[in-house]
């Protein structure tokens, strides 16, 4: 299994991000192939030592990093990534890494 992690910092409008992301992002990502699971964080994000500078975080499921690296060629992730300049002004880190049970 292998996992893509968006993780979006803090935007200059919070109700404005969520509405578009929740409405126009995620239905967008959820053609990306090969994903298999899509998951999000749900209130707010923080550190140990509370609050962080994240706002969401987004979590998609793959096969494989060779899956995850084969759909990013692909028109849809083209253009799920076209549209992150359409709410995401905080700025977005991905990282993406194959996982194991332990």
């Amino acid at each position: 299994m292998a996992r893509l992690v968006a993780l979006y910092k803090t935007p200059k409008d919070l109700a404005a991000f969520d509405r578009y992301y929740f409405s126009t992002h995620i239905p967008l990502a959820k053609t990306i192939p090969g994903l298999t699971k899509y998951e999000i964080s749900d209130g707010g994000v923080h550190s140990p030592e509370g609050p962080s500078d994240y706002h969401l975080v987004a979590i998609l499921h793959f096969g494989s990093v060779a899956d995850i690296q084969a759909a990013f060629a692909s028109p849809e992730v083209q253009a799920t990534a076209a549209d992150l300049g359409n709410f995401a002004d905080g700025g977005v880190e991905l990282l993406l890494f194959e996982t194991r049970e332990v």
